[in-house]
């Protein structure tokens, strides 16, 4: 367990092992102990694990919390670190930065994994009911009663986005940071409010756009999509999967059967051994890409 000063303020973050660095981001509204039960089944390699600023046991600087936030933070980060030649894992708003990150550094990109994540805009039209209806929520005055003052997010997120909901004890690592003032909680709306549909945030779709046409034309970039069954909750469903066939270069796409949004809770051992089964295979034995 280590922390780092960045801009103005610090980040936390999780490191064991050696080699070539593999970075693993998370999403909202978790944090790094999302990966507890991946990081061990992870074969070789410099694990790091950071909490994204504002959230875990990063500080909460003064910030509007939008995604050009966390990825100016996370650039110092990575910068802070001098980390090249990385293996980017991401879930969630995680796999968004990886996938920006990656975009903006392709020199210093061995490979790229992700799932559950945001890997295109999106039309209204595009999501279920429920998920207009939520989002809707979440973008409204009600969204602030919800987040900041019922604090109801994270419960949400690890009882209906798993298959299996976590007790009180295994709920308290990820309620522990945001136990405090209702800004405490500030950056999980801020999260939820992004969601890239209808064209807005304007700023974040076209950073999205950006991220996507690299993603088409990188063919020295190994990647890897994780896909799941079963629950209502996931993000990249058999369409979006298949988009990604079509669009990502270089792409290997692994199935790995039921899980909610939250997959590391329901599936960690599996996705563990997807990984380090593809690192292994198409990132830790090769050099990286020359730019």
């Amino acid at each position: 367990m280590s922390e780092i000063a960045v801009l103005d303020s610090t980040m936390y973050y999780l490191e064991s092992g050696s080699g070539a660095p593999i970075v693993f981001l998370h999403g909202n509204p978790s944090s790094s102990h999302l990966w507890r039960d991946v990081l061990p089944g992870i074969g070789g390699g410099r694990l790091l694990a950071p909490d994204l600023i504002g959230m875990g046991r990063s500080g909460k600087p003064e910030s509007a919390y939008r995604f050009a936030d966390h990825a100016r933070y996370l650039d110092a980060w990575f910068d802070g670190l001098d980390l090249d030649g990385v293996v980017l894992v991401g879930h969630d708003w995680g796999g968004a930065l990886a996938l920006d990150w990656a975009a903006r550094h392709p020199e210093r990109v061995r490979g790229l994994a992700f799932f559950e994540t945001m890997v295109r805009p999106l039309a209204w039209e595009d999501v279920s009911p429920q998920a207009r209806a939520r989002t809707e929520t979440l973008r409204g005055r009600a969204g602030e009663d919800l987040v900041l003052d019922q604090n109801a997010l994270v419960r949400q997120a690890f009882t209906g986005g798993v298959l299996t909901a976590l007790s009180e004890e295994e709920l308290a690592p990820y309620l522990a940071p945001y136990a405090g003032t209702r800004e405490s909680r500030r950056p999980l709306l801020e999260w939820a409010r992004q969601m890239p549909l209808g064209g807005e945030p304007a700023e974040l779709v076209a950073r999205i756009e950006a991220y996507d046409a690299w993603l088409a034309k990188s063919e020295d970039v190994p990647k890897l999509l994780l896909t799941f069954e079963g629950s209502p909750t996931l993000m990249v469903n058999a369409a979006t999967a298949a988009w990604c066939a079509e669009n990502v270069a270089a792409l290997e796409t692994v199935h790995l059967g039921p899980a909610g949004h939250h997959a590391p809770e329901d599936k960690p051992r599996e996705i563990a051994g997807a990984i380090s089964a593809w690192a292994d295979r198409h990132c830790l034995r090769r050099e990286r890409p020359a730019g």
